[in-house]
């Protein structure tokens, strides 16, 4: 927290030789402004009494007066707490069932290049911006946006992204549930094809020369499709049926974990991470351990790692490398932001960005060892092409891993690991998505905070509710669908907003004085010229690309109709036109001359705490200054 008393106040302040008479009014300001007197005057009083005296002080006092019965806010437990609930979130199935493919596919070992260097330019820089802002404002997604208040509407945008996702998100979580219970058992289910469940195309892989033939399905593939989707009783997604009550039951079950790590806070939250966060580093190092050992391993390793720099000559693994650090870090979705809000003032949140960030990318690739020598292992056990096994998704980590798991020796208990380890990956990324949107709207809507609980209870139930279409016969293509649409271009976009609402509207210097005044150490030039320019062109880029390069989703051979797709778009839109009605509400809304557009204008773009500063003409964004410093 900002210190707000008048003894060491001047430890506080960018400038240490205030004259004393200077220094003896802001004390009595200070006082003041603590006071219940407060609401019979208005802050232009203070400004008046102190002169002349630097605006940035004013607004340091009026942000630091905190509001009679206002409750202090909460902080982490512990700082490691904060970095497990980061590393959690960021660190997500993705990780292991998209990485992986995507550099044996794009050039592997050589995809790392353009990986790491959007990284660099737009990963860090973007992830070191959300946990900043988060905890210098001590806010959520919406609530930071005091700053530059005309920018709230990208606030919601991520909040309703974050909701979206939860929807299907928690879905696989009970897929992974479903697994679990069905391998507490002598023979694993998804073995043979002689189970009620099996159509005649089943086949067992040893057996079916051609893998590739798209009438024949293995065990593991049939079982995921008709024994836990039943996806054989719809037709289509206008064909989805009633839940089915395994996967509802569930379903249940996820969501009252996810309570119950929630209700009261970062507090058991925060505690609830130490478990779920470094779970999955123990279950990959074991089933590293285990895998490397298994004949075929060591070839599936060396295709995963194989460098081909031709590769870098196509501009899809350009735009394929970006787009996983766009999505991988977990920027846009409002959580790192509501969980570095509950961080301590003065905490390194620079320090923070470098390490959460660097151990999610060490995460991925670490992953791809794991993934690949099992990979290699079900090539050389059924003498066909590494290609024909390897695959990413869903279909990674509910088909091929299980059929591979189920050939070893006590297959049951590598079974039980392995979806263990996708529970708690899956876990507390829904934690913090579903922490967004608590954070997001109980600071935006003061009253809520008294009843967390109860909101919990609503978010939670209602994100129940709605997920109950994707556990239906036809639920793959509604999920499906939700994947497709819910955080594809819509949060590229907000992230955009976000970028040009801190680094220019907001502007770079002074949310580098704001960093200064926490951690005490002022970004450097690189920093501030990724926020300024880099990221937000690489953004601009990547929107761009995402609508050039849209692709109608399909499941399988399954194409979705055209009332589909637009349902679809009118999700995705939905969340960003939040940007546009919500500036559009504060400028008919914020208080000034209706004659002068500007005056009104400058509400909206100036931070709430300098609002006082306006009737002067003192208008940063007015200056050439404020829009080509860095």
């Amino acid at each position: 927290m900002k210190r707000a008393h008048c003894d060491g106040l001047d430890e506080t302040l960018p400038h240490r030789s205030l004259p004393l008479l200077s220094a003896q009014i802001l004390s009595f300001a200070v006082a003041f402004l603590h006071s219940p007197a407060l609401s019979l005057f208005h802050v232009t009083t203070v400004q008046y009494m102190v002169g002349k005296i630097n605006p940035k002080y004013i607004s340091f006092i009026t942000s630091s007066a905190k509001p009679i019965g206002e409750e202090e806010r909460e902080t982490w437990g512990k700082k490691i707490d904060f970095l497990l609930s980061v590393i959690g979130f960021a660190v997500d199935l993705a990780n292991v069932w998209r990485f992986p493919y995507l550099c044996y596919k794009n050039g592997g070992g050589a995809f790392l290049v353009p990986y790491l260097f959007f990284m660099v330019i737009a990963g860090m820089p973007l992830f070191y911006m959300e946990l900043a802002v988060g905890q210098y404002n001590r806010e959520g997604a919406a609530g930071v946006w005091k700053i530059c208040p005309i920018f709230k509407g990208v606030g919601f945008t991520v909040i309703l992204i974050s909701l979206y996702v939860g929807f299907y998100y928690n879905v696989i979580i009970s897929w992974a549930l479903f697994y679990l219970f069905s391998s507490f058992s002598g023979e694993l289910p998804w073995v043979h094809c002689n189970n009620t469940w099996n159509s005649p195309n089943c086949s067992d892989w040893a057996d079916n020369n051609s893998v590739s033939d798209i009438y024949k399905a293995t065990p593991a593939q049939e079982y995921f499709e008709r024994a836990v989707l039943h996806i054989q009783d719809s037709h289509g997604i206008d064909d989805l049926g009633r839940p089915r009550w395994q996967l509802t039951s569930c379903l249940a079950v996820v969501i009252v974990l996810l309570y119950f790590s929630l209700w009261k806070g970062v507090k058991t939250s925060g505690k609830v991470v130490w478990i779920t966060a470094t779970m999955p580093y123990v279950v990959l190092t074991v089933l590293l351990l285990r895998g490397v050992t298994l004949p075929g391993a060591i070839d599936g390793i060396k295709a995963y790692l194989s460098v081909d720099f031709l590769r870098l000559c196509d501009a899809k693994v350009w735009i394929e490398a970006a787009t996983q650090i766009c999505f991988s870090l977990g920027v846009g979705f409002g959580v790192l932001i509501a969980f570095s809000s509950y961080n301590k003032f003065s905490n390194n949140c620079y320090r923070d960005a470098i390490i959460t960030s660097s151990i999610n990318s060490l995460t991925s690739f670490f992953s791809g060892f794991v993934v690949f020598s099992f990979l290699g292992y079900m090539s050389h056990k059924h003498n066909v092409a590494l290609d024909k096994v390897a695959r990413d998704g869903a279909g990674l980590v509910f088909v091929i891993y299980p059929e591979a798991i189920a050939t070893l020796p006590g297959s049951s208990v590598w079974a039980v690991i392995f979806f263990i380890m996708l529970l708690t990956l899956g876990i507390d990324s829904a934690m913090g998505g579903m922490e967004s949107v608590i954070t997001g709207l109980i600071d935006e809507f003061k009253f809520l905070h008294k009843h967390r609980e109860l909101f919990t209870l609503f978010i939670v139930v209602a994100t129940f509710l709605i997920s109950l279409f994707c556990v239906t016969n036809g639920g793959m293509y509604v999920f499906t669908l939700l994947d497709h649409f819910a955080a594809g271009t819509s949060i590229l976009f907000g992230v955009l907003i976000e970028a040009i609402g801190i680094a220019w509207f907001y502007g770079v210097d002074r949310f580098s004085d704001d960093i200064e005044e926490m951690i005490g150490q002022r970004p450097g030039k690189y920093w501030r010229l990724c926020w300024k320019f880099v990221s937000p062109c690489f953004l601009l880029f990547m929107v761009v690309v995402s609508f050039a390069t849209f692709n109608p989703p399909n499941y399988g051979s399954y194409m979705f109709p055209p009332w589909a797709n637009m349902v679809g778009w009118c999700l995705a839109i939905s969340s960003m036109t939040m940007v546009p009605l919500y500036a559009i509400y504060k400028l008919c809304t914020l208080p000034g001359n209706p004659i002068f557009r500007d005056h009104r204008l400058a509400y909206a773009i100036t931070p709430e705490t300098e609002h006082h500063l306006i009737d002067n003409g003192e208008v940063r964004q007015f200056t050439l200054h404020h829009w080509l410093v860095v």
